[in-house]
């Protein structure tokens, strides 16, 4: 397993991977096609602030990824430079599970946060991974709240 910050050549890979966690139903390849290029422009837009990790294995096929938003605080007297993170969506391809790519993504991501400067890096999981995020040391908070839309 190769893990790696993703570059511009990783788009369409990134793009496939973003595709196939969303969307159960048969890929339709137009759509995918305008996804691609309009998640292309997005990220070129957002590079210095959403990183993405990705995991291959003896192809040069991704098979894995793990982005990690990095979001500037407003400053205080004494700390001018906060930054926090947030790790988002983690997906590995279903035949390439149970090998520890996903730990290694998150890892990677995290490791990411932290050398930028992230203070604290959250993560919003499924039930099932929580165990998985906790193994990596996150732990839950009480002070952690959201609000969602209705």
């Amino acid at each position: 397993m190769r893990i790696s910050q993703a570059d511009a050549d990783d788009v369409a890979g990134l793009a496939r991977l973003l595709w196939l966690n969303s969307s159960d139903e048969e890929l339709e390849e137009r759509a995918f096609d305008a996804f691609a290029v309009e998640f292309g422009h997005w990220w070129a837009a957002r590079e210095d602030m959403h990183v993405a990790y990705v995991a291959r294995l003896d192809r040069a096929e991704i098979v894995g990824m793990a982005w990690v938003a990095l979001v500037p605080r407003p400053p205080r007297p004494g700390a001018t430079s906060r930054m926090s993170a947030d790790i988002q969506s983690v997906f590995v391809m279903p035949d390439a599970r149970g090998r520890g790519i996903g730990s290694a993504l998150v890892k990677a991501a995290t490791e990411h946060a932290s050398r930028a400067g992230a203070l604290r890096v959250t993560v919003h999981s499924g039930r099932k991974a929580v165990p998985v995020y906790e193994r990596l040391g996150f732990e839950s908070s009480q002070q952690l709240l959201q609000h969602t839309q209705d």
